[in-house]
């Protein structure tokens, strides 16, 4: 029997996944590859050039970014290059055919599913945790179908009636997540703001709130509202997702969205600034507990829940 290497036997369970992963298994094909590089003590340029590639693409691979995984021929002429044993060439071939195996939401229509936003999709499935702050909006993840409906409209006021649907379908199959049997724990700063601000409706925004309290007391779910009291929040001018990936050897990455287009961080020195900041905006915010009470209060007394 070869014998196995720890670092890729515990890649072993994501073969049996019951729903693709390519994201996540793109990122761990792409890790593992730079592993063995490293193992073989070759810097990327020379390990590219040896194989024909261009610095960039092995570069892309290693992170395992594009919309679509390397093919099989690439990734056997680096592990061929890197000398890699039969059970880890085995496993990794293996994890690199299922990544190529569509998610859920690349059977969307690609003018819903840019390739920045592909990306942050499949990074959220394949997350361990996941922190945002948001300072105009509810959380996507926390949103009603009514509420989500107005946003869109209100981004894209002349969409027609179809696409706003298939937007909003898109939006509350996202939010499945968060009802898995292994959900990621979800811990989300909403700037009050967004409690306030009448969108779509005041029954959208009735609704909206009686959701949010329902999820907040969700285990997996942390919900923070920053007061508008606070003077000196530290909160950036755009949202922020953090995603956190347990256990994996996989870089934390962060989501700065645009209006049509985002970023995604993972240098370590980069995204420690980001959760430095998140932590400091929850230190800002109200607890959770009377982050909920907040939220009752709001409701009952500027939407009329009961």
């Amino acid at each position: 029997m070869p014998s196995e290497s720890p670092r890729v036997s515990r890649l072993e369970p994501y073969l049996d996944r019951t729903e693709p992963a390519p994201t996540l298994l793109k990122m761990l094909v792409g890790v593992q590859l730079a592993g063995f590089r490293e193992d073989a003590g070759l810097p990327q340029e020379q390990a590219a050039r040896a194989v024909g590639f261009s610095p960039a693409k092995l570069s892309r691979i290693e992170a395992g970014k594009g919309r679509r995984p390397p093919t099989e021929a690439d990734v056997r002429a680096l592990l061929e290059l890197y000398k890699t044993e039969e059970y880890e060439t085995s496993v990794l071939l293996q994890l690199l055919r299922r990544a190529g195996e569509p998610g859920w939401w690349q059977r969307f229509d690609k003018r819903l599913m840019p390739e920045w936003f592909d990306r942050l999709v499949g990074l959220q499935e394949a997350a361990d945790s996941i922190r945002t702050f948001e300072i105009q909006y509810v959380p996507g993840l926390l949103q009603t179908p009514a509420y989500t409906r107005a946003v869109v409209q209100r981004g894209l006021p002349s969409a027609p009636a179809r696409e706003v649907e298939r937007r909003v379908e898109l939006r509350m199959k996202r939010a499945e997540l968060l009802r898995r049997a292994d959900p990621p724990q979800l811990w989300a700063v909403v700037d009050e703001s967004v409690l306030l601000r009448v969108l779509g409706s005041r029954d959208i925004m009735r609704e909206q709130l009686e959701h949010l309290i329902v999820m907040a007391q969700l285990p997996h779910v942390t919900l923070q509202i920053v007061p508008l009291d606070v003077t000196n929040a530290s909160a950036p001018a755009i949202p922020v997702t953090y995603l956190r990936f347990g256990g994996l050897d996989l870089p934390d990455v962060v989501y700065l969205e645009h209006i049509k287009s985002a970023t995604f961080l993972e240098d370590r020195d980069e995204t420690e600034q980001y959760r430095v900041t998140l932590d400091q905006l929850a230190d800002d915010a109200l607890d959770p507990r009377q982050s909920l009470a907040r939220l009752r209060e709001t409701a009952e007394q500027r939407y009329g829940v009961v």
